[in-house]
């Protein structure tokens, strides 16, 4: 074996970023992320990578690195350790971020590793470098990866933001010190590869904030990513200039905040932040409200203020609300909705389409090939984003000028081999983990199927009770409808239905009757056959048998 790499996920989803880089007798993991549930995924709390091929590797796994903390980088980290215990290196910010996730899930004895830029890390065979990079978080890194088959680098999360918030752009010197000396392989971030152009500075978010903040009368509310801690300092800052006061709510909000400000990243010189309590201490003009629930998550503050259950927030028609978030591709639909019910409130909704109140955190298609022209690498993996994204990065790397036969459109689970003759050989386990609830892969497919089906055409229960020495029917068929029609008309079909099972019972032999796996099957076709016949629809159908 030479350098393999093998992504796990973020390969044709946005989510789910987990990538292993092995050799013979070590690998590392680099990020290990969570999806949100799609639409389709009935009752799904969380998506996260299948990681059988780590436990079946568990020997040669020496270390965890984290890019940067966002829930599609580390949402995963705390199922992975449950069965798996590797020493995960992130910077501080990234690190103070898990330990509160790790503490939730009462996982304490993990060997946390705070890196540094510009300071090489050995890991077995590896030398790994964190480097630099811009996003919509604090202390995003990518990695420099020294290996037996040449330097390996991987982004992570990026954008070229020559004048971030807290003053550390990108470090472009130490991508071309490795970009002269050669990289093998760029692993590189897709999510904007089909956006024109430059991703805007988030300082341009702060200037819109001014602008909304100094013209308002009444409460200004803004909702963004609890993790998005540059977003909220300039909260903070715009608040000192305009002389209002900031209070912060929700959970993950309440908590983000709480950890920056402990770790020095979040600055209140002014003393702006305030107390829920404290809110009917102050008119509306002086109130900036920082909230969750930019995706319309069910139980967001956003949706309970919209729904009217939160406790502490009604809305008044002089509420200005600012959605300072991009919904994730799923979520429009939640998003939307809540918009039009505060709109109907009265409220003032800026959000991404109407005003300048959000910037991404990647990198746009000059932003690419800017990247790819100081990085220079040989061979090229577009990650992090759908195939149409990954496509787009790569006709963008062709446009720069790497050779089309060394670009690689892999999928999850693709073992690639980075040695003499470079190539994608086989495959490993890869795929979608469903937690729901506490069951973390309990639910498969089959069931999701099942629970599609229950929503869409509803269920049919039907019970018999036979005598167990003769087979004679006793009792029954009693039919149980729900979700399948109304009251009415389900009489009417019930009445129908029974008769056709009890002829249907009376006509099966003995053998049949006794044997109440192949009666269940005959009643199903049946009575499937029958109701989609009746009303064209597939509800599922579920026989009880009972013995006396």
């Amino acid at each position: 074996m030479g350098i393999n790499v093998i992504p796990l996920g973020g390969l044709s989803e946005i989510g789910l970023n987990c990538t292993v880089i092995e050799d013979k007798s070590n690998a590392i993991l680099i990020d290990a992320g969570l999806m949100f549930p799609e639409e389709d995924m009935l009752g799904v709390d969380l998506v996260i990578p299948d990681f059988t091929y780590v436990y079946d590797n568990a020997a040669r796994f020496k270390a965890l690195f984290l890019t940067h903390a966002h829930e599609d980088h580390v949402g995963a980290v705390p199922y992975l350790l449950e069965k798996i215990r590797l020493p995960v290196y992130g910077t501080k910010f990234t690190l103070g971020i898990l330990k509160k996730k790790l503490d939730e899930f009462k996982i304490n004895d993990v060997d946390l590793v705070e890196i540094e830029t510009k300071k090489i890390y050995k890991i077995g065979n590896f030398k790994i470098e964190p480097i630099l990079m811009t996003h919509s978080i604090i202390g995003g890194v990518g990695f420099a990866i020294e290996t037996s088959a040449g330097i390996i680098l991987h982004t992570g999360d990026f954008k070229i933001d020559q004048t971030p918030v807290d003053g550390k752009p990108i470090d472009l010197a130490r991508l071309a010190y490795y970009g002269e000396k050669g990289v093998k392989l760029l692993l590189s971030d897709s999510t904007n590869a089909l956006n024109e152009g430059f991703t805007k500075s988030e300082k341009k978010v702060g200037e819109a904030f001014y602008n909304i903040f100094k013209e308002v009368k009444g409460r200004v509310l803004v909702v963004t990513f609890a993790s998005n801690i540059h977003r909220v300092q300039q909260i903070i800052d715009v608040a000192s200039l305009t002389d209002k006061k900031v209070c912060i709510m929700g959970k993950s909000m309440v908590r983000n905040t709480s950890i920056s400000k402990e770790l020095g990243f979040l600055k209140d010189p002014k003393n702006c932040i305030i107390e829920e309590s404290q809110l009917s201490d102050y008119p509306d003009d002086k109130l900036i409200i920082v909230t969750t629930g930019s995706q319309g998550e069910p139980m967001s503050g956003l949706s309970r203020i919209a729904s009217k259950e939160h406790q502490k927030i009604k809305v008044k028609p002089t509420d200005t609300f600012i959605i300072s978030a991009k919904p994730i591709p799923g979520n429009e639909k939640a998003v939307y909705r809540i918009i039009n019910t505060l709109l109907k409130e009265g409220a003032t909704i800026y959000h991404d389409r109407n005003s300048q109140v959000h910037v991404s955190g990647h990198a746009s298609k000059d932003e690419l090939k800017i990247l790819l022209g100081v990085v220079k690498p040989k061979y090229f993996i577009p990650i992090h984003g759908e195939y149409m994204m990954r496509m787009a990065h790569r006709d963008i790397a062709i446009d720069v000028g790497i050779n089309k036969e060394n670009i690689f459109m892999l999928d999850n689970g693709d073992v690639f081999e980075l040695n003499n003759n470079v190539k994608a050989t086989k495959k490993v386990p890869a795929g979608r983990v469903f937690v729901d609830g506490k069951g973390v892969g309990d639910v498969e497919d089959v069931v999701i199927r099942d629970r599609m089906q229950l929503s869409t055409d509803g269920f049919v229960i039907v019970i018999l009770a036979f005598d167990s020495s003769s087979g004679e029917l006793i009792s029954g068929p009693d039919i149980i409808t729900k979700g399948l029609t109304y009251e009415e008309r389900s009489k009417k079909l019930i009445n129908e239905a029974t008769s056709m099972v009890k002829n249907l019972v009376n006509q099966c032999d003995l053998n049949v009757r006794m044997d109440s796996l192949e009666l269940k099957k005959k009643i199903r076709k049946a009575l499937n056959k029958f109701l989609y016949k009746k009303l064209m629809r597939n509800p599922m159908v579920l026989p009880i048998i009972m013995e006396v």
